[in-house]
């Protein structure tokens, strides 16, 4: 990688805590890979200095930053456009400066298409059920509309947050076949009927000290389970869905693909994708290569 010189870009994460993210190792590697003059940094920003800190994005000159939890939905006051995917999904989670003005984006729909068409999983004519209605919900619903979802069916533990995530989608693409439903309802038909289940909640994000998000009874050989959680890699969703036959990944391939989008919304440039995810890998593995070489020609399916 180059010197840092006056010339030397800067790109970064904004989110609070911030005590764990991937995002430098893939970025600073596709940057040294492509001979770009950028660096990539984390930048921890409690919710009350948000304000500030975007100001300091157009003052410093950063060429852009993406935007994680707590941030996704309110840094777009703070910003001069919003692209039409990132208004729709009603959350931010990639930013562009161009000289002061700053865009933002969400890539994190597409990534997640494009990571189930890496599966061999054509969204077209999906029957959907999406676990969750928070954002990384709403990103999975809009994306899947967008690519010609056959019906959704949106399944969480609140009620109001439920129907509120119908309402928003059903404002934006009008009549659709959507349910709300909550985790406590008889939800055999929807699973009768559906082919795509995706775990959008952090339920398994601690390795087994939380309840299974999705009923297994109702799992079979049809269904394609897509757990947005990536670490660890095999969640006991993915392992018990395995069991009963069904095909299973993590969610390594969204974040590996939304930050490839990142990347060339920002550098212009083509990311360089295999790099990205051996980056990837190489930090879930704690930078141990040795390990690394023993998982390379594994799925991110664990």
């Amino acid at each position: 990688m180059k010197e840092i010189t006056g010339q030397t870009r800067v790109l970064g994460i904004i989110g609070y805590p911030l005590t764990y993210t991937l995002s430098p190792n893939m970025h600073n590697a596709a940057l040294k890979d492509v001979a770009l003059d950028y660096r990539y940094l984390p930048f921890v920003v409690p919710p009350e200095r948000l304000a500030n800190a975007i100001a300091g994005i157009r003052a410093l000159g950063i060429a852009g930053v993406n935007v994680t939890m707590p941030h996704k939905e309110t840094v777009s006051e703070f910003l001069d456009e919003i692209s039409p995917e990132a208004r729709m999904i009603g959350a931010v989670n990639t930013v562009h400066n161009v000289d002061g003005h700053l865009k933002g984006y969400n890539t994190d729909g597409t990534g997640f298409i494009k990571s189930l068409r890496e599966e061999l999983v054509d969204p077209e004519g999906r029957h959907a059920i999406i676990f969750g209605a928070g954002g990384a919900a709403k990103a999975v619903a809009v994306s899947l509309l967008n690519e010609g979802a056959a019906s959704i069916s949106l399944v969480g533990r609140s009620a109001e947050k439920v129907a509120a995530l119908k309402a928003h989608l059903l404002g934006n693409f009008g009549v659709f076949p959507i349910k709300a439903l909550s985790f406590d309802d008889d939800l055999a038909d929807i699973f009768e009927v559906g082919d795509l289940v995706v775990n959008a909640t952090p339920i398994g994000m601690k390795d087994g000290a939380d309840l299974l998000p999705v009923p297994l009874e109702h799992i079979d050989s049809k269904h394609f389970i897509y757990d947005l959680i990536y670490t660890p890699s095999e969640t006991a969703l993915i392992k018990a869905a395995k069991d009963k036959g069904a095909k299973a990944v993590n969610g390594l391939g969204m974040l590996l693909y939304q930050a490839a989008m990142a990347f060339e919304i920002w550098t212009g440039t083509p990311a360089p994708i295999a790099i990205m995810r051996d980056a990837l890998l190489i930090g879930l593995e704690g930078g141990d290569r040795s390990k690394y070489a023993q998982k390379k020609d594994q799925r991110f399916s664990g």
